[in-house]
């Protein structure tokens, strides 16, 4: 059995999460704050000590891309990224642009001391995704017609807004049809901990 080092309300590892919920993975998930040894655990492990980290026999992998890319080469069904090379680059830089624009962001609103740098990035992170609303609308998942990691490092985010304090308007409706079925799926319910279902309590 695989060792996953989680925590109960982190992007990082909530998009590990997500990506073992849809494959189906038989894994023993240690939250970080529900066990004081993990992280003892966790610094002789990894350089760095901290989730997500992930524990395959006598692998050890840490860094959020390399754990789901691990993830979906070593366990291939069902394949969360397209064979041709052209196809998986076009992925990669999505998945590298949403790290940029939009989870930097989301990691700014969530840790910033001063309120003006997390109004600006609440802005910047509510305008840009509903610029995005068209790209929702191209293909069944995200720029692609099947779910890809690129909707594995999203979905975490999107669940998020609402305690990011970010509401989006009726008029993205590609975005509101995306999440409304993205968060349905029964993977990703089960990725949820108790702490990242309590984001969304006041919208059920």
């Amino acid at each position: 059995m695989m060792t996953m080092y989680s925590s109960e309300n982190c992007l990082d590892s909530h998009r590990v999460r997500v990506v073992l919920a849809e494959k189906g993975l038989n894994v023993e998930i240690i939250h970080i704050e529900q066990d004081r040894s993990a992280i003892g655990d966790l610094a002789e492990l990894s350089p760095y000590g901290e989730p997500p980290t992930l524990v395959d026999r006598d692998l050890v992998v840490y860094g959020t891309w390399v754990v789901t890319e691990y993830l979906d080469e070593r366990y291939p069904h069902p394949p969360l990224m397209p064979i041709d090379p052209v196809s998986r680059s076009r992925l990669r830089l999505a998945m590298y642009r949403i790290n940029r624009d939009w989870i930097e962001s989301g990691r700014l609103i969530e840790t910033a001391t001063g309120s003006k740098r997390v109004a600006e990035a609440r802005k910047q992170l509510r305008d840009s995704i509903i610029e995005s609303d068209p790209l929702f609308g191209l293909s069944p998942f995200l720029l692609n017609d099947e779910l890809s990691l690129v909707d594995c490092a999203l979905l975490p985010l999107l669940w998020r807004l609402p305690a990011y304090g970010i509401e989006l308007p009726k008029s993205a409706i590609h975005l509101n049809r995306y999440m409304d079925r993205m968060f349905s799926r029964d993977a990703f319910l089960r990725s949820l901990t108790e702490a990242e279902r309590a984001c969304r309590e006041d919208d059920d």
